[in-house]
């Protein structure tokens, strides 16, 4: 596997991992910031394991686009706006786009069971591609 992919892989199972700790300890906002990323991540390394570039967005739905027309990854238009949505509410709730988020335990299991699957496909698909060694 390409050292940049293995990396970008690596701080998504981090970001999972944290996740999964501070949901057990009822801290909702960093739990949903790291779910969010550990799909981030994924998304360029899966992007890296094809030969792009990885592009400075946070944006969900753009990074799963474009993986898709490479790949075939089972995450859905919902499941990319529910990360892109939660994106500035967790980190920046004054400019919230959603007034009224208050994160909940169920909105995190989602957001973690959304993340860690993008996660395990994509590497089942790095290690299935002929592009990296």
């Amino acid at each position: 596997m390409n050292d940049d992919v293995s990396i970008w892989l690596r701080y998504a199972a981090d970001n999972l991992q944290a996740a999964r700790l501070l949901l057990d300890n009822g801290l909702f906002n960093p739990c949903l910031q790291n779910a969010q990323q550990a799909a981030e991540k994924t998304l360029k390394a899966c992007l890296l394991s094809f030969g792009q570039d990885v592009e400075r967005t946070h944006g969900i739905g753009t990074l799963a686009r474009k993986a898709k027309l490479l790949c075939t990854l089972d995450i859905s238009d919902g499941q990319c706006d529910l990360l892109d949505s939660i994106y500035i509410p967790s980190k920046y709730p004054v400019y919230s786009v959603l007034p009224d988020f208050v994160p909940d335990a169920d909105i995190c299991r989602t957001c973690i069971d959304i993340a860690e699957s993008l996660f395990l496909q994509t590497k089942n698909l790095v290690r299935l591609s002929p592009r990296i060694s």
